[in-house]
């Protein structure tokens, strides 16, 4: 059978799938006792006083910059180099995302590139922990402080990740996460808001549901992002699987740095004061490799090695966006040169060696 290493994958087994029949016999689908229940839980792993269950990260950062007051009139800084909905969400609030660029060695939002875009109207900043490892929060959150900024972690990627010996979701104001199937723990789809603030949590429900204060009363305009309690089972389980998974994620990525540092390629940088738990496992080929990146990635695909490109192109040159002539050179290399290699906790040892033996291959081809 020839080999097959996906670059990502869904962990679920039996224990999630008899999660979601117990619900289904409940006849109890939609949001109810096991939202809660997972939302309590989750709010302990966080360390914080409030998780609140929404149905995608998406929903999460939406929900979040509302309850901060974002709005028409506003500017939230956000960084180049992530996925689309970190900006998206700002512009679905009425407001202007203002691009930073980011740090060439951690990825991650550079705070120089921050400060140098806050403007009278700039009401918060999303600090996002790409790929599983937290950005420079104390930096950022200083900048916040002293220009009264909201702080929002965009946590999507990074849960269980640590800065400074403290897990992210209660760092700033507001964080969110998502459940999406190939994150380092899933509910199929779904997300969260985690809060140590009364009054910011108790906004966030109340526009996730219809904007219902209590049923049929509505105080504001909301939306329908609520949880259901088939997703939350399964997150009920993933919760209590997803260190595990994280302690496999840190030993593929570690052995990955070990048996590639003679390939040519640059691993990832880990920076000393966090744990990084490896969303994604992002390279990068350097000014002078042998193969271009497509055909490093093709090689990859005929031997049976899944890649991906995480991301291609900077938020900022997308076509939505391309009007807002932000600079952003460390994103724009950084886009040119990425490739995503298999870190999920299946792949096997054999398989981690397999693909390092691959890859030093075709460095000698």
């Amino acid at each position: 059978m020839p080999v097959k290493i996906p670059v990502a994958r869904p962990i679920v087994g039996e224990e999630e799938i008899a999660a979601v029949a117990s619900v289904m016999r409940s006849g109890m689908l939609a949001q109810g006792s096991v939202v809660t229940e997972f939302e309590s839980s989750f709010a302990d792993y966080c360390s914080v006083s409030h998780a609140v269950g929404v149905n995608s990260g998406t929903a999460a950062l939406h929900a979040a910059l509302l309850a901060a007051g974002i709005g028409p009139g506003d500017s939230v800084i956000v960084p180049a180099f992530t996925f689309f909905a970190t900006a998206s969400s700002v512009s679905m609030c009425g407001a202007t995302p203002l691009f930073a660029d980011v740090d060439a060695a951690t990825f991650n939002i550079d705070p120089d590139s921050v400060e140098g875009l806050i403007r009278p109207d700039t009401r918060a900043v999303i600090g996002v922990h790409l790929f599983g490892q937290p950005f420079d929060v104390a930096a950022i959150r200083a900048l916040c402080d002293d220009r009264d900024l909201v702080l929002i972690e965009d946590a999507a990627q990074a849960h269980g990740a640590e800065y400074r010996g403290k897990r992210v979701g209660g760092l700033a104001d507001l964080a969110c996460f998502s459940f999406y199937p190939t994150k380092n723990m899933t509910t199929g789809e779904g997300g969260m808001v985690t809060t140590d603030d009364d009054a910011l949590a108790e906004r966030v429900r109340l526009l996730i549901n219809h904007g219902q204060s209590k049923k049929y009363l509505h105080s504001a305009v909301g939306y329908n992002y609520r949880m259901t309690n088939i997703a939350a089972a399964i997150g009920l389980v993933q919760l209590d699987r997803v260190e595990g998974f994280n302690e496999r994620r840190i030993h593929n990525a570690r052995y990955l740095d070990r048996h590639l540092a003679d390939t040519g390629l640059a691993t990832p940088y880990a920076a000393p004061d966090v744990r990084h738990v490896y969303h994604q496992y992002v390279a990068t080929l350097p000014a002078g490799y042998p193969l271009g990146r497509d055909a490093f990635m093709s090689a990859l695909d005929d031997r049976g090695i899944g890649t991906a490109v995480h991301y291609p192109i900077p938020v900022n040159r997308q076509p939505v966006y391309e009007n807002e002539h932000a600079s952003c050179p460390v994103s724009d290399g950084l886009a040119a040169s990425v490739v995503s290699l298999p870190v999920h906790p299946s792949v096997t040892d054999e398989e981690l060696a397999y693909i390092c033996d691959v890859v030093r291959s075709l460095r000698a081809e």
